[in-house]
């Protein structure tokens, strides 16, 4: 039986500080990173979406000169961001139903989107593209195949959910979004499936 993807936020509540020391913080994304951000120049904006503590995401993006926004649900991961960077722009928000007062020139969200139902993945495609500027790039984290799996954070079972990669495609094409990479279970991310667009 899957775990219920209601429980997420409280599993990130109560286990912020255990997740945060178990994170690896080697950047094994940072081949993706570089791909993400290929087109983009620093001081481009970028929206770290699902932004937990901010280590290693977003602290990688601001060493290379973007302006980052970073946006998560738990209160507590934001709080050690938020220690970490007081400088920097956080802000607590759902990805199922954020409302920013700005356009972004990338959005990410790597080890998030995931835990997200079928349907709420669907929603969110349609969130995020109102909120890339036209030209600007997408880059998530998903699962390899159609259909709801549990993964843990600090040893607690927390909901992951996927669409199938022709899912992906249809649902970004009808959001202005043109998928522009597919990997599936990478070896150099720790098994990761990584998906790529660019808004139209």
């Amino acid at each position: 039986m899957n775990a219920d993807p209601e429980n997420t936020l409280a599993v990130y509540e109560r286990q912020a500080t255990e997740y945060d020391k178990r994170r690896s913080k080697a950047l094994f994304e940072a081949r993706w990173l570089a791909r993400f951000t290929a087109s983009l120049t620093p001081g481009d904006s970028v929206l770290d979406l699902g932004c937990g503590t901010g280590d290693p995401i977003a602290r990688w993006f601001m060493a290379e000169g973007f302006s980052v926004t970073g946006v998560d649900f738990s209160e507590a991961m934001l709080d050690i961001a938020r220690a970490r960077w007081p400088e920097g722009d956080w802000r607590r928000a759902d990805m199922r139903d954020f409302e920013l007062d700005q356009k972004f020139d990338g959005i990410i969200a790597w080890n998030s989107f995931f835990h997200l139902t079928a349907d709420e993945q669907k929603d969110c495609i349609g969130r995020i593209a109102r909120h890339v500027n036209d030209g600007g790039m997408l880059m998530l984290t998903v699962g390899p195949r159609a259909g709801e799996d549990s993964g843990t954070v600090a040893g607690e079972l927390v909901f992951h959910a996927s669409l199938s990669p022709a899912g992906y495609a249809v649902c970004l094409e009808e959001n202005g979004l043109q998928l522009t990479g597919f990997l599936a279970e990478d070896p150099e991310t720790e098994s990761h499936t990584v998906l790529m667009a660019r808004k139209l």
